[in-house]
């Protein structure tokens, strides 16, 4: 059955990277949720890969709902200005926030605090609790080796089958666009 995607959470890093390639595809990332009318749910930073994503969908005249905690804004992210703002008491709550706002998750590349966002939903998966799509941006493939990590659980006996998860891959922006428009629950 085809699913309409309305909203989706963005996680990725408050960080450039080493890699310009990583800030292009964030860009392009924000440009076509804009113009498929898909609302962001983020972080609500205005730094990294974060605010890149933001900006591109603001440029472009799309809905942006940013999420955070003031101790977040306070040590490391400044606020990006111009969006809604919700403020949360703690990085659980605002994980919660996030994910209840949202109809899919897209994971571009980024540091422990996606890998722990990424981790969430898969277990969340995994248990039964939500079927939500997850979408991977392999840019530069970043995401390689936790794709080879995740195979080497199942192997190990960990993970009982990767397929049962509701994980959608791509190399490039538009790819992973295509699958997020065409996207059908099973």
């Amino acid at each position: 059955m085809k699913h309409t995607i309305k909203t989706i959470a963005v996680y990725c890093g408050h960080e450039y990277g080493n890699d310009p390639q990583f800030a292009r595809d964030a860009a392009r990332i924000g440009e076509l949720l804009a113009r498929n009318k898909i609302k962001l749910v983020f972080g609500g930073g205005d730094v990294g890969l974060m605010g890149t994503v933001c900006n591109a969908v603001l440029d472009n005249g799309g809905s942006v709902l940013g999420v955070s905690t003031t101790h977040i804004i306070a040590r490391q992210e400044p606020a990006h200005t111009g969006i809604e703002l919700r403020m949360t008491e703690s990085i659980n709550a605002r994980k919660t926030e996030m994910f209840n706002e949202s109809d899919a998750f897209i994971i571009l590349p980024g540091g422990l605090g996606t890998l722990n966002e990424l981790s969430d939903i898969m277990t969340m998966q995994q248990i039964g609790e939500t079927r939500k799509p997850l979408f991977f941006l392999d840019t530069a493939h970043f995401w390689r080796p936790f794709s080879r990590l995740f195979i080497h659980m199942q192997d190990c006996g960990f993970i009982e089958n990767v397929h049962e998860y509701n994980i959608h891959g791509a190399i490039t922006p538009d790819e992973l666009m295509c699958k997020i428009l065409n996207y059908t629950e099973e």
